[in-house]
């Protein structure tokens, strides 16, 4: 089966990050990329469109498409669909870090009680990537001290020990979002409408990731754009950035250097830095050193 969409370029940013540990080192003329994902081969072409060809191809398609906002769902039916998933009580799990060199990966599961949503409304609790660090520095404080929630934070070197091919990043976030749901569950034993998880993977990909826990949360609802859809999403999202943020400046301070965020041109050039102060083996405590920066970072070093 084969799927054709075209997207924009936010979408083919997403798309990328996405992707970034399935795909082919085949380099072929006027592809960005192709990469296999379960039994779906996504070939993404310099002219903006995108081929899935597979088993799964339509169901992937239409993920994307929905992304991209592409769906051709009845806009009444999609803001009463929306609606409920934003009026009621939830567990919800987010997650920050994954996207940048340094610092770690924050896992975050919160409860939100119906009762709690127009509190959460009056601090402007939103989506973390709609924020910026300095307010999440002001609201959260007010926010933990109200919404019960759970954390996991995965250091680098813990990251670097455990990524491999069969180990990747979608991976290890689903184990830590898994850990995180389970605790909140069983220790608060919450009533709650939904247990709502932003879509990093699809449902069946998710519980492979996480088949040899001791421990399996079940019921949970998957859906794309939940930070937008779903308060207990957003305040994870919230929770999980202020944690990274807490965590980045005692990195900083630990190698005295001022760390950039994200995984730009900046990060390379405190990568020679940090290398040339510490060595190549220091990356490997505060990096993510699969990452392409780390090639970038030690070609341009004379060692």
């Amino acid at each position: 089966m084969n799927e054709v969409i075209r997207i924009s370029e936010k979408t083919k940013e997403k798309m990328l990050d996405y992707y970034k540990d399935k795909m082919k080192d085949k380099k072929i003329p006027y592809v960005v990329f192709q990469a296999v994902d379960m039994d779906t081969t996504i070939t993404m072409y310099e002219s903006g469109k995108v081929m899935f060809q597979g088993k799964s191809a339509d169901v992937d398609a239409a993920m994307w498409r929905e992304i991209d906002g592409q769906s051709k769902v009845d806009k009444k039916k999609q803001k009463a669909e929306d609606k409920k998933f934003y009026q009621c009580s939830s567990v919800g799990s987010d997650e920050v870090g994954t996207g940048d060199y340094f610092g770690p990966i924050v896992v975050t599961a919160t409860y939100v009680k119906k009762e709690d949503i127009s509190f959460l409304e009056s601090l402007g609790i939103k989506d973390s990537k709609k924020v910026t660090d300095e307010m999440i520095l002001k609201i959260v404080p007010q926010l933990i001290q109200r919404i019960p929630y759970r954390s996991l934070i995965l250091t680098n070197k813990e990251y670097n020990e455990k990524y491999s091919h069969d180990f990747n990043m979608n991976k290890i976030k689903a184990i830590m979002h898994n850990k995180v749901l389970y605790q909140i569950m069983n220790e608060l034993k919450p009533e709650v409408d939904y247990i709502i998880v932003d879509e990093f993977a699809r449902e069946a990909r998710y519980y492979d990731y996480i088949k040899e826990a001791k421990d399996i949360q079940k019921g949970i609802t998957f859906m794309t754009k939940a930070e937008d859809k779903n308060l207990a999403v957003a305040s994870a999202s919230m929770i999980s950035r202020y944690i990274f943020l807490k965590e980045f400046d005692k990195l900083c301070d630990e190698v005295s250097l001022p760390l950039p965020k994200g995984a730009g041109a900046d990060v390379d050039k405190i990568g020679e830095e940090l290398v040339a102060k510490y060595g190549e083996e220091k990356l490997k405590d505060v990096a993510k050193y699969n990452f392409k920066n780390t090639q970038k970072i030690l070609k341009t070093m004379i060692f």
